[in-house]
């Protein structure tokens, strides 16, 4: 029973740290998905990231009730906790399947909407508004094409306009007389857009996997730890569960 109590006091704390850790990579996740909502039709895709801060929000009392039964154990309060960790759990089971399965999915759906916006571009090698939606993408990420700047050379405007330009989002800002011409290559960004995306979102969703795996299994040791003491409670004084 004392090994029980120290364990539930121990983890109890360590969830109100980890809810903090759990809301960065939900924000983390949503934020991602508005931020380049231009290359994803479907909103649920952000679904992870709810999930993740529905389980933050309930995290916290989840810790506090768990540190409270390891100092006096209460037998209304030990019920909450069973219920509680049952609900944490299928929160952050749902939310690592739907990052594991987001994390794979959405690399060929990223590819075919930044392929369609670049061959979309209306632009000129000498008048770049750079105001669209790939020229915000390619100076946030400070990258150039989809899979490099050669993907601009294809495109119906640069054969139209000039053969060897590109936007001058494409240019790096310590080069402020870029003018996107591929004959300085140097002056542009040379890695794709798609790959350091799908970097940055596989990153939140490999985030937000761990996290919840991790904590489903301390909620398990938290669940094992309670269910220890409630042992010790004769059964009428558990008909709450």
């Amino acid at each position: 029973r004392f090994f029980a109590r120290f364990l539930l006091g121990f983890l109890g704390f360590i969830f109100c740290g980890t809810a903090v850790a759990q809301a960065f990579g939900g924000v983390l996740v949503i934020l991602k998905f508005q931020n380049y909502r231009c290359l994803f039709q479907e909103s649920y895709l952000s679904v992870p990231g709810w999930l993740a801060l529905a389980t933050a929000l309930i995290l916290l009392p989840t810790g506090v009730l768990a540190v409270s039964i390891s100092v006096k154990c209460s037998r209304y309060q030990q019920g909450t906790l069973m219920y509680l960790l049952l609900l944490l759990l299928c929160l952050e089971m749902s939310s690592a399947a739907l990052a594991c399965s987001y994390s794979v999915g959405t690399a060929s759906q990223m590819e075919s909407a930044m392929g369609y916006l670049v061959h979309q571009h209306n632009w000129t090698c000498s008048q770049d508004l750079g105001n669209s939606a790939v020229d915000v993408i390619q100076r946030k990420l400070q990258c150039c094409g989809v899979h490099n700047y050669t993907d601009w050379l294809k495109t119906s405007s640069s054969s139209w306009y000039h053969p060897a330009c590109v936007p001058e989002s494409c240019c790096k800002e310590k080069h402020s007389h870029c003018r996107g011409d591929v004959g300085h290559v140097e002056q542009l960004y040379e890695e794709g857009c798609l790959k350091k995306l799908e970097g940055q979102l596989y990153f939140a969703m490999l985030y937000i996997f761990w996290c919840c795996t991790v904590l489903s299994i301390l909620e398990l040791l938290v669940g094992i730890s309670n269910g220890i003491l409630m042992r010790h409670q004769p059964f009428h004084e558990l008909c709450i569960l």
